[in-house]
């Protein structure tokens, strides 16, 4: 059995985590639940963001399932999640974006990836103001940095049989920054002569997004171009409660959402758990539980496209419950 952190988070972290962790255990998966928690409602009971047992649950699990946690806009405390991925070093952030059976959506068979740098660029978050009011943002790219987030992008591709990799940059402007960036995307693109490299600025892949997504397969590019760009894409798909997230380093992994914390819907049934569920799909992939995953997958793909159990994000009238409940009846089906 293997020992899971769960970290419900706060907003509709609990509504989306509580019926996650009740899907997986409905596929049979082999799990244990160590339930920590951290973010704004923990901050107001204990004054600390982020308690030393998540600390102490994450660093003896390895692997942790985080729902969304709020972080506020303008001022207040720094992103929990980027603060997370910093200080383990989960240089990966991996979200995989695919056009779902049943949903209205603008385009059909969308299918590629983003690998997104998770550890540097702007959002190192090293911020001044100089004289007269003027602020300052530091934006840090390191060959170390790009050549491994470009390498897990290729390797991806190869295992998985993708034909391209597109590296978004703007080398056109920030020519020393971007420019590394993009240098050492063409350096590793030698080593891996049978897969495609496309070579994007980032304001010309919006457009195309927007215009022929099915162009593209696996997407590299910088910290917050990625963060634009996976929204972007979930806009594709029927949006960002459908979008599942990995953040991965050497030895230890996070999964969670895209989405944020949607503190305007909390506690009113509403939230839609499918992306936190897809995210946990790719750690049960991560700890070897394949056949749960899949089994999970399909279930929500009979759901969807069965369509009388959508939130009202997807169209529908369903509660968080109904669309839970609806999953696992699907699962019981294929046990």
């Amino acid at each position: 059995m293997k020992k899971i952190t769960l970290i419900p988070g706060d907003g509709i972290g609990p509504e989306v985590s509580g019926a996650v962790q009740k899907i997986i255990n409905a596929s049979g998966a082999s799990i244990e639940w160590d339930i920590v928690n951290a973010g704004a409602d923990i901050y107001e009971e204990t004054g600390e963001l982020v308690p030393d047992s998540v600390y102490k649950s994450i660093e003896a699990n390895k692997v942790a399932l985080k729902g969304p946690i709020t972080t506020p806009v303008g001022s207040g405390f720094r992103s929990i999640n980027v603060m997370l991925r910093k200080k383990y070093d989960l240089y990966s952030n991996i979200r995989p974006v695919q056009t779902l059976p049943g949903l209205k959506t603008p385009f059909n068979d969308i299918d590629l990836v983003i690998f997104r740098e998770n550890t540097e660029g702007l959002y190192i978050g090293i911020e001044f103001e100089r004289d007269n009011g003027v602020m300052e943002a530091i934006k840090k790219i390191t060959p170390e940095g790009s050549e491994r987030i470009i390498r897990a992008a290729f390797e991806f591709a190869q295992r998985m049989n993708r034909k391209s990799v597109a590296v978004v940059h703007k080398a056109n402007i920030l020519k020393m920054a971007d420019g590394l960036f993009l240098d050492m995307g063409r350096k590793i693109a030698l080593e891996y002569p049978h897969i495609e490299m496309k070579e994007v600025i980032v304001d010309n892949m919006c457009m195309q997004l927007v215009m022929n997504p099915n162009q593209y397969d696996v997407i590299v590019t910088m910290n917050l171009y990625g963060d634009i760009l996976s929204d972007l894409c979930a806009g594709l798909v029927g949006g960002l409660g459908l979008v599942p997230g990995a953040n991965i380093g050497k030895d230890l992994a996070i999964f969670e959402a895209v989405h944020g914390s949607a503190p305007d819907i909390a506690g009113q049934g509403k939230a839609n758990p499918i992306a936190l569920l897809r995210s946990g799909c790719m750690m049960l992939d991560y700890i070897g539980c394949e056949n749960e995953s899949n089994m999970i997958r399909s279930a929500i793909d009979t759901v969807l496209a069965d369509g009388n159990s959508l939130t009202p994000d997807m169209g529908g009238s369903a509660s968080t419950q109904d669309l839970t409940d609806a999953i696992i009846g699907a699962l019981n089906k294929t046990n």
